[in-house]
């Protein structure tokens, strides 16, 4: 059950560290650092950390509204990708390293490429997941509610139509992933990652004792973004006017840069609001979490707390919103 006393109590680190569940541990990305946590088969806890690259830091565009949201999302995919293929390794190590022999494609990839095929299998993965979204919850929808068009002719109703297809597919698709097994183990890590978060920003000393008390749900969530994208993105597309399928297409694929960035100042504010109307209107991002999150064991705790140690700076000033 959602804890409600964490929301309602202001919290004394005002932060914006954010993480990440990966393949049996927790990813924390602080204001200078990257962290990935991982729990071996052996017990022992590996962590891999690495400055925070990308776009945005780079650039300096978070300060720009709007467009830090569009770069920022591409960046959490990068990273994340990337953390997600260090903990993949950590499992392929416990693996006899002889029963494994690389096809010959592998082998001319890694003698073409050389250390630069893991960069180029990431970015690859990264425009992969970036398709596959796209098609399965912008496009889909438009075609789905194009059928529907045969026998309506109001932009506001296929409008209307396509975001409650599009909203349908997403939850579906989320009951779905949540009941796999290696995917339930993951929600643990999230939940985990959120608790440890929460204990942080409440001020209290970073133990399990301290992090099982909080809530596994956190308004600052990817999930909670996911669907302030969902509910953005009708919106903005019940303004535009119905034509062809091609040209409904291209409009939407025109303006989901618009849709990310504006989801982004959306979660961004609503992250560090207190007001009870904001409070009340990201409760379906929090009541969302309980498919993406589950009740962590010990050990994932001390994997997610270990992970946060490791990004958190001396100079706090460095974190603030």
């Amino acid at each position: 059950m959602m804890n409600k006393q964490t929301y309602d109590k202001s919290p004394v680190h005002m932060t914006s560290i954010g993480g990440q569940a990966v393949i049996e541990g927790v990813m924390m990305r602080g204001p200078k650092e990257t962290a990935t946590a991982v729990r071996k088969s052996d017990g022992s806890i590996v962590i891999d950390k690495h400055p925070v690259s990308g776009f945005v830091t780079k650039y300096k565009l978070n300060k720009i509204p709007i467009v830090r949201g569009i770069f920022s999302f591409v960046d959490s995919l990068v990273t994340g990708m990337k953390c997600l293929m260090f903990s993949a390794d950590q499992m392929d190590l416990e693996e006899d390293d002889d029963s494994y022999k690389p096809s010959k494609f592998e082998t001319w990839l890694e003698d073409k490429f050389g250390d630069k095929i893991k960069d180029i299998a990431i970015y690859f993965a990264v425009v992969v997941a970036i398709c596959f979204s796209i098609g399965l919850f912008m496009l889909l929808p438009n075609a789905l509610a194009s059928v529907v068009s045969i026998f309506v002719d109001n932009a506001i109703l296929l409008n209307l139509c396509e975001g409650v297809i599009r909203m349908s597919i997403f939850l579906g698709y989320l009951l779905l992933v949540s009941r796999m097994k290696d995917i339930q183990r993951v929600f643990e890590y999230h939940g985990a990652e959120h608790k440890t978060i929460a204990t942080y920003e409440s001020g209290a000393e970073l133990t399990v004792e301290n992090a099982r008390k909080h809530s596994r749900l956190h308004p600052r969530c990817g999930t909670s973004f996911l669907l302030i994208v969902m509910v953005v993105s009708i919106i903005i597309f019940s303004f535009l006017r119905w034509g062809a399928m091609w040209q409904n297409m291209l409009c939407r694929l025109a303006l989901l840069p618009v849709v990310a960035g504006i989801s982004y100042e959306i979660i961004k504010f609503a992250g560090k609001s207190k007001n009870k109307c904001v409070a009340f209107l990201t409760k379906p991002g929090l009541w969302l979490q309980k498919i993406t999150t589950r009740e962590p064991d010990d050990s994932q705790l001390e994997v997610a707390i270990a992970s946060l140690k490791a990004v958190l700076t001396d100079n706090k000033e460095d974190d603030k919103w």
